[in-house]
C-alpha cells in the first residue's frame, strides 16, 4: 500500500528529483503482454506520492530492448515506491516477460552528462535495485557545456528586452533578476542543454588520457 506518511513533508534541502533509466530486454514474441505488464506498473506508481511521470520507447521495431524511464521528486519518495509491495507484485507477474536490465539513477544537472554503464541481472533477481555509478566528463567539459548555451541564450534575451521592453532597465533589480531566470532556466533546461549536449556527446565523452 502506498505510505502514510507525507513525503512532501521533508526539507527543500533534500527534494533533489531522482530519475531512473532502465533498460529491459523482453519477450518479442509476447509484445502486448509486456506492454500491458509496463502500464501497468506506470499506474501503479502514479498512486504514489512523489511520482512525476515517466516514459518507454524500444530501440528500434524489431528489437527486443526496451528502454524506460521514471521519475520521483526525491529520494525518499523513490525508496517507498522501490520498496513497496505492490511493486514487488508487479515485478513477480512479469518475471516471464522480462529477461535483462539494467538501472542507474541520475539526480542534478549531471544527469543530462551521464553516459550508462551495462549491467545485466537475471529475471530471478530483477525485484532489486541496481544502483550503477554514471561516467561523467571532467567538471571543466560540464562547465563549457553549459557556458556554451547559456552564453547565446543570455545575449539573445539582453538584446530582446532591452530592445522590445521600454524602461527595462528601469525596473526594480530583484524583478529583472527574477524574470530573466524565470524565461532563462526552463529554456536552458529543456531546450538548449539536451540540444548543446548532444552536439558535443563525442566530445564530452572522449576517454580521458
Amino acid at each position: 500500500m502506498p505510505p502514510q506518511e507525507s513525503l512532501l513533508d521533508a526539507p527543500q534541502a533534500r527534494r533533489l528529483p531522482v530519475t531512473v533509466s532502465i533498460t529491459r530486454r523482453v519477450d518479442s514474441t509476447r509484445l502486448p503482454d509486456v506492454t500491458r505488464w509496463v502500464q501497468s506498473g506506470v499506474n501503479i506508481a502514479n498512486t504514489y506520492e512523489g511520482f512525476l511521470g515517466s516514459g518507454w520507447v524500444r530501440a528500434a521495431h524489431d528489437s527486443d530492448e526496451w528502454h524506460m524511464l521514471y521519475r520521483f521528486a526525491d529520494d525518499a519518495a523513490l525508496d517507498a515506491w522501490e520498496g513497496s509491495e505492490d511493486r514487488a507484485a508487479w515485478l513477480f507477474e512479469g518475471r516471464e516477460l522480462v529477461e535483462l536490465s539494467r538501472v542507474e539513477r541520475r539526480t542534478g544537472i549531471e544527469g543530462w552528462f551521464d553516459q550508462p554503464q551495462h549491467q545485466t541481472q537475471g529475471a530471478d533477481a530483477q525485484d532489486t535495485t541496481d544502483r550503477l555509478a554514471p561516467t561523467s566528463p571532467p567538471r571543466w567539459k560540464q562547465a563549457v557545456t553549459i557556458w556554451l548555451g547559456f552564453f547565446p541564450l543570455s545575449l539573445l534575451f539582453t538584446f530582446l528586452v532591452t530592445t522590445f521592453v521600454p524602461f527595462w532597465h528601469q525596473l526594480w533589480l530583484p524583478a529583472t533578476v527574477l524574470i530573466t531566470t524565470l524565461c532563462l532556466t526552463p529554456t536552458m533546461t529543456y531546450l538548449l542543454l539536451p540540444l548543446v549536449t548532444r552536439i558535443l556527446h563525442p566530445w564530452l565523452q572522449r576517454p580521458r588520457r
